[in-house]
């Protein structure tokens, strides 16, 4: 039986496309608080509300030339939303959204990422050239979002709460080198819970113990004495 080209397939108009978009949570910690990117919308729907950055997956004409991945296009979104660096951020894919009537517009699909900022890079970033303006916001005075971008938040919020305590993202939130008091600020922003500082050092010695940390040249200028600096070990 003759195999025919399925690039001459008419039959796939028949099935429906939806559009399918990145949305980007993009944490970091300032002043002890976490912080999210918002950017204010500067086109409709929802021109001049606050909403998470992201965008569109290119997707060429779907048969010849089908675009990019969804891990490429949420890569390409960061840098154009933020100005900084590919690889300057972490990024990890979050969830999926895909309710019906979630954008006025048309049925959008949105894969959601969330993205770790450490506190030296934020004052780069930058708004993309869609947006009217960026601003980093205090979970604590979130505004009303666009879209269901407030659902998306919380959803991002829970992931890193629940993964802060077995995997190693807080060091994606602190700068190259921290204190051990820098280190307990992320996870008490994190976990919006303040932590008892012996029980913390001794948590933080496990993790020198094990080689997840190790002691880093100087030291950091406090109010009271000089404090010891570390860093993340990334061949651990």
């Amino acid at each position: 039986m003759m195999k025919t080209d399925s690039t001459k397939d008419t039959s796939i108009e028949r099935f429906p496309r939806p559009a399918v978009a990145v949305d980007l949570v993009i944490f970091t910690v300032l002043d002890t608080d976490l912080k999210i990117l918002l950017i204010q919308r500067g086109q409709a729907p929802h021109e001049g509300d606050w909403a998470l950055p992201g965008g569109f997956v290119r997707v060429g004409d779907g048969v010849i030339e089908q675009g990019e991945s969804v891990e490429e296009a949420a890569h390409r979104e960061l840098e154009e939303e933020t100005g900084l660096p590919r690889g300057a951020a972490y990024l990890e894919q979050l969830y999926t959204f895909g309710d019906p009537y979630r954008d006025p517009r048309m049925r959008v699909i949105s894969i959601a990422w969330y993205a770790l900022v450490r506190p030296d890079l934020a004052p780069l970033v930058t708004a993309g050239s869609d947006a009217a303006a960026a601003s980093w916001c205090s979970l604590s005075e979130l505004p009303p979002l666009a879209f269901d971008h407030n659902h998306i938040v919380q959803t991002a919020i829970e992931r890193i709460r629940g993964k802060i305590d077995y995997a190693p993202v807080a060091f994606e939130l602190v700068p190259p080198t921290f204190t051990v008091a820098e280190l307990r600020q992320v996870f008490e922003a994190i976990h919006a819970t303040a932590y008892d500082r012996g029980n913390f050092r001794r948590r933080f010695k496990r993790m020198l113990d094990n080689g997840l940390i190790e002691q880093a040249p100087g030291k950091r200028q406090t109010a009271s004495k000089p404090a010891r600096v570390y860093r993340f070990n990334r061949r651990h």
